[in-house]
């Protein structure tokens, strides 16, 4: 696994655990933490359900939350006895609001009660490495961290997870979520469930898809204003900032600025780069090979010197969509004036 690219190593991981539960590999302690909830909640939850059938669950299986007990609460419940089942599962979820003194928990976890299962949900947060805990729960536990993933990683996420599951997504679709969603995998995953319901395994997920069943429009997103800016496609660009404008809630400048920061600056990046290689330019600007095009068009478009003048421009932008010094003027008319600026 020490050879997967870290953002896939999450979902293998998370394969992995699961797998040994099965096979009755189960550990006292699964410590759950780190920045991405959505693998946290997956595998708690998959313990939640799956670890005792339904007539052990209301005896020996139990919720608590960080907010409501101490430390001394969950040992003191994770050191009960299971009532007619072979263990108990003990759930602490929202586990990181106990932060100021979960090192206490370190004398249990080096001794813990074998016939309990405890999950501690320690979201958004690490516990320090180096101290007692850590080293206790490494013995025989389960320790597993939870990473967030970059924006640019999203969408091969998206089409794994889809594999998996008998789907493909052409790029766009998956991009179109990216834009829409962000890296809230949460989010994402009910958008997805809301597919699988009304599309039959082994289709092929397109933009028309997300468009009917998610309301993301295909023709008016950011990704189109991207590409047309790109390309300098004047009257298209000017066609989805009109709509931008009279769907602001669903729209925010601040999302198209900052897009368009991050495209130009890649831009820039591309002009310094000496192998302009299609394999080259997609690993040095961590894109999917599939819109490498795009970038060396908009590279041919706009020389490293407009590049510049226009990363400069998409500043000022930025600093007056957030009401500095341009509290009067709409986010529409803000981003009719950028565009102007841009391709002008």
């Amino acid at each position: 696994m020490k050879f997967l690219t870290w953002y896939f190593y999450n979902l293998d991981e998370i394969k992995e655990i699961v797998a040994a539960i099965k096979k009755g590999d189960i550990k006292p302690i699964y410590f759950l933490m780190g920045e991405e909830a959505y693998y946290i909640d997956k595998i708690s939850d998959y313990i939640e359900e799956h670890l005792l059938d339904e007539t052990e669950k209301g005896f020996n299986q139990m919720v608590l939350y960080g907010r409501d007990v101490s430390i001394d609460d969950i040992v003191s419940n994770a050191k009960r006895y299971p009532m007619m089942a072979e263990r108990q599962v003990v759930i602490v979820k929202e586990a990181q609001d106990l932060s100021r003194t979960i090192e206490q928990l370190a004398k249990y976890a080096a001794n813990p009660q074998p016939s309990t299962v405890l999950v501690l949900n320690y979201k958004y947060k690490k516990i320090d490495k180096r101290k007692a805990l850590y080293k206790a729960l490494k013995k025989d536990n389960v320790v597993f961290e939870s990473k967030k993933m970059y924006e640019n990683q999203v969408a091969d996420w998206i089409r794994r997870v889809l594999a998996g599951q008998d789907y493909i997504i052409s790029p766009k679709a998956a991009q179109m979520l990216v834009e829409f969603l962000g890296t809230d995998l949460s989010k994402i995953d009910n958008e997805l469930k809301k597919l699988k319901i009304v599309l039959p395994a082994g289709t092929q997920i397109t933009p028309e898809h997300i468009e009917e069943n998610i309301g993301i429009s295909k023709d008016y997103n950011n990704f189109e204003l991207r590409k047309a800016v790109g390309s300098r496609n004047a009257v298209k660009a000017h066609q989805i900032a009109k709509y931008f404008a009279e769907n602001p809630k669903d729209n925010p400048i601040v999302v198209s600025v900052a897009l368009l920061f991050k495209f130009f600056s890649d831009l820039l990046h591309l002009h310094g780069m000496s192998d302009k290689n299609p394999r080259s330019v997609a690993s040095a600007l961590k894109v999917n090979p599939y819109f490498v095009n795009e970038y060396l068009d908009a590279a041919r478009n706009y020389p490293m010197k407009k590049v510049s003048y226009i990363i400069g421009v998409l500043r000022e932008t930025d600093v007056k969509s957030k009401g500095v010094g341009a509290n009067a003027i709409p986010q529409g008319d803000l981003l009719k004036e950028l565009l102007v600026k841009v391709l002008g």
